[in-house]
This record gives structure tokens, sequence and C-alpha cells, in this order.
């Protein structure tokens, strides 16, 4: 005799009707929002290729800057506004007021729970970001070749410093949190929320300039991913898998509870 185990979708009309809801519900946020899902992945994509770019030309040992600015602190100082920059430029450029230049995984999934983002908008957010970090850092490979896969330059992979993984775990949950805290009170402000990308490129600058000798300030898994696929440094990939979601949401907790 034979047993069947488990229910077959024609078995449960609630179980189909469901089903169906679903994938409407994904076809229809596809076919309203696709523009703005290609351009979390360019945004991210641009910003990879940009990390990539600047990395490879302040530590590749055979670069003329690196070769004269022996200070890795000071090195820090021009990556920090380059990266900084380019954060701005993406959120204030058209297609970044578009999409909200969200650019990071932790940041959709804090706005999901806030409910400013509905689910099936923020999965594909999420799934365009890991898919743009991953270019972006491919055509930065393409382009730099073996200059970007240089130890010393590592696909610009994030990887937890000297402290080691719990105070990387700390740094980056901090980081993400502060991070979160300031974009949303200066973003729910009418006199400044037009600040809020020049605040948010400003914080990306300073954790890089003193933040990333402690887990190479990464605040985003998809950037880490994106780096990680072609360095193949898997070193304490939790840790920002974790600590940058639960720093924003933790910031975004707070500030329900306090602001309402």
């Amino acid at each position: 005799m034979r047993v069947e185990v488990g229910i077959r979708v024609g078995d449960r009309p609630d179980v189909a009707a469901s089903l169906v809801t679903a994938r409407s519900r994904a076809l229809t946020a596809v076919l309203q929002h696709w523009p703005e899902y290609l351009i979390e992945a360019l945004g991210l994509g641009l910003f990879m290729l940009s990390a990539c770019l600047f990395v490879t030309l302040l530590e590749h040992p055979n670069s003329p800057v690196r070769q004269t600015v022996t200070d890795p602190f000071v090195r820090r100082i021009p990556m920090g506004l380059a990266m900084g920059l380019t954060a701005v430029g993406l959120i204030y450029s058209p297609w970044g007021q578009r999409s909200g230049a969200h650019l990071n995984p932790s940041v959709t999934l804090t706005f999901w729970r806030l409910g400013k983002v509905t689910s099936w908008d923020a999965f594909f957010y999420v799934t365009a970001q890991f898919i743009g970090a991953i270019v972006g850092v491919g055509v930065g490979a393409a382009v730099l070749d073996a200059w970007l896969a240089h130890p010393a330059v590592s696909y610009a992979a994030t990887v937890p410093g000297p402290g080691g993984a719990g105070v990387a775990f700390v740094a980056e949950l901090l980081i993400s949190f502060f991070l979160m805290i300031v974009v949303l009170t200066v973003s729910n402000r009418p006199g400044l929320n037009r600040f809020t990308g020049l605040c948010a490129g400003a914080l990306v600058a300073s954790y890089i300039v003193f933040e990333a000798p402690l887990s190479g300030m990464s605040m985003n898994t998809a950037r880490t991913v994106g780096s990680a696929m072609y360095a193949q440094v898997w070193t304490a990939l939790w840790i920002y898998f974790t600590a940058p979601l639960l720093g924003m949401l933790t910031a975004a907790q707070l500030y329900v509870a306090t602001q309402g």
C-alpha cells in the first residue's frame, strides 16, 4: 500500500488561492516597480566599482599614491571622501531620488519593518542590491584585472581587524545603529530632510577613516558579499549578515519608541 505524504495544492483551495495571490502580488510589484529595482542594482554596482577603483589607487603597492602616502590613516582620508561623495552623488541623483537610494539590504529591511516598504518590494530591492554589488565588483575586476586581485587590495573585501570578530561585530552594530538613527531623525524633520543624503555621506566618509581598521567598514551585507565572491575571503561573514541589520532594526525600534 502506497502512502502519500503531504498535501497537494489542488486538495486545498485556500492554499491554491494563497499561492495565486502571492504570484499576482509579485508580478504586480515587478511590473510597477522594476525601474526602482534596476536603479538599486545599478546604484550599488556603481558604488562598488568606485570602491574598487579607489582602493586600488590607494592600496596597491605599485600605485604612486600608495608609494607617496605611507601612513594608512592618511590614505583612508581620501578613501573616505571618495566613497562619501559617491554615496551623496547616488542619493541625490534623479535615479536615487526615484528608488530612495537604499543601496543596502539592512536599510531596506528596516524600512520594511517600519511599514515603509511592501514585502515584495523589499524582496526585489534586496535581490537587486546583491546582484548589483556582485556585478559592480565584476566590472572592476574586468577593468583592473590583477591590480584588484592583489592581496593588498583583495577586491575591496571587508574582514575583521586585529581586534577579532567580537570587536568587528560590535563596531558594525554601532555604526549601523547610528547611521539609521541619523537617517530617521533627519529625514523626518521638515526643515532638515533635504540634508539626509549629506548626513549619510558624511557618516560613510568618517566611518571609513576611523572605523575601517576594526571591521573593514561594511555596514552592508551585499557590499561584503560582492567583494567576497571574487576575493574568496569569507572570514567571519556572519558578522556582516547580522550586525548591520541588528543595529539598524534596533535604531528603528528606539526611534519609534521615543518619537512615535
